[in-house]
């Protein structure tokens, strides 16, 4: 019998509600990753993980109400290393807790090293309707460098599967690698889009203090492209991905109109999320009050305090609307949509300082969209941080 059509929900420019669910386990650790991510030589006990999540959900349901979901992200960690039951008892545990619509984003992300056809269709039975895979580099000398357990031929056997198999499909790759050229990384880009449906997500290679890599930079051992070539590289991708139809909607994600990630977007718009898992964040609106939630990153501890308490979370903090004026400015300028500025005087209680504003239009980093929004230029995309800074002053 032929699966139905698949549609997805029409995007209203609303920041939603969004799930998080954060599977903590990998297979190797990544010379390069800081995210929360740990590797278990013997078998994770899924059913109580999952009985886990189940319990702190309940948790999440009491701080955020009755809620409609309109993405849900399943992220890691490799979480295509849990069995088809996990994901299916953790999103029929959402369904429970909140209500959600046929025909929300409900996104995996997935290592092209773990992926095998029947897993991907027991994922697409449970509900999942987007995969994000971890694919970093199209030739195998750099995917050894970066620690990955897959070559190319897996990658591309994934891609190829989550086309078949998902209605929605996007894949990372990791650019401004040690001795990378504009032209090598054109050439890998063009090949990258001509394998994408509909999304991409590529990232500059940055050192993150505590990793493998930040020890090897700080040592002269690993030498990464200077702010200049970095710069070469990120307008070559802007420019390829517009010319291809996939331009840039957010600093480092390109779509094809109407394929952007829902689930970021409600990041990026600054709506309400749950984090639950292990070194999960949150943001949840409560009464008159923001919260900002973070849970215990040790997944054996957070376990231990949601078997225990109904949750691990270990911050609970109530955010001020200066707090949440500066993360609205922060996130919302990434889009190249922009930030609703309605809705930041809201919070902060003032306009932008006009001295400010008018020095960084001048410089052509920012530009109004009538009277509604403000946002980046692509110069202002290179020195993000700078502008945000100095808006939020």
């Amino acid at each position: 019998m032929a699966e139905p059509a698949y549609s997805l929900l029409p995007d209203t420019g609303e920041p939603g509600f969004g799930v998080y669910v954060h599977w903590p386990f990998c297979a190797a650790k990544c010379p390069y990753c800081d995210f929360n991510s740990h590797v278990r030589h013997q078998p994770v006990d899924q059913e109580r993980f999952a009985a886990a999540f189940l319990k702190e959900m309940a948790t999440m349901r009491q701080f955020s109400g009755p809620k409609v979901v309109t993405s849900v992200f399943l992220g890691g960690g490799t979480p295509s290393l849990m069995k088809p039951e996990t994901v299916a008892a953790i999103l029929d545990g959402i369904a429970r807790h909140w209500h959600m619509p046929d025909g929300i984003e409900i996104t995996m992300e997935a290592n092209p090293s773990s992926v095998e056809a029947t897993r991907f269709r027991g994922y697409r039975a449970a509900g999942v309707n987007r995969v994000s895979l971890g694919v970093q580099a199209l030739n195998d000398r750099d995917l050894k460098f970066l620690g990955r357990l897959h070559d190319v031929e897996d990658a591309l056997k994934a891609i190829r599967l989550a086309r078949e198999i998902f209605p929605r499909m996007s894949f990372d790759l990791i650019y401004a690698r040690p001795e990378q050229t504009v032209e090598a990384w054109e050439q890998e880009l063009r090949q990258a889009i001509s394998y994408a449906v509909d999304h991409l997500s590529l990232y500059q290679l940055t050192i993150e203090e505590g990793t493998p890599f930040f020890g090897l930079h700080r040592a002269g051992k690993l030498i990464v492209p200077d702010g200049d070539q970095s710069a070469l590289l990120y307008e070559a991708t802007q420019e390829i991905t517009a010319r291809e139809g996939l331009p840039a909607y957010e600093v480092s994600n390109h779509a094809r109109p109407g394929a952007e990630s829902r689930h970021n977007l409600t990041y990026w718009r600054y709506g309400d999320y749950a984090g639950i898992g292990p070194g999960a964040h949150g943001r949840l609106s409560h009464g008159a009050n923001r919260i900002a939630t973070a849970t215990e990153r040790k997944p054996e501890s957070w376990l231990e305090m949601v078997e225990r308490d109904g949750h691990g979370m270990i911050d609970q903090e109530i955010l001020g609307y200066e707090e949440q004026a500066d993360e609205l400015l922060l996130m919302g300028l990434r889009l190249k949509e922009g930030v609703d500025l309605a809705r930041w005087q809201e919070l902060s209680g003032r306009d932008p300082d006009p001295r400010r504003e008018e020095t960084l239009l001048e410089h052509g980093f920012i530009e109004r969209l009538g009277n509604s929004r403000l946002r980046c230029t692509p110069s202002g995309m290179l020195i993000l941080d700078a502008v945000v800074a100095d808006l939020a002053c």
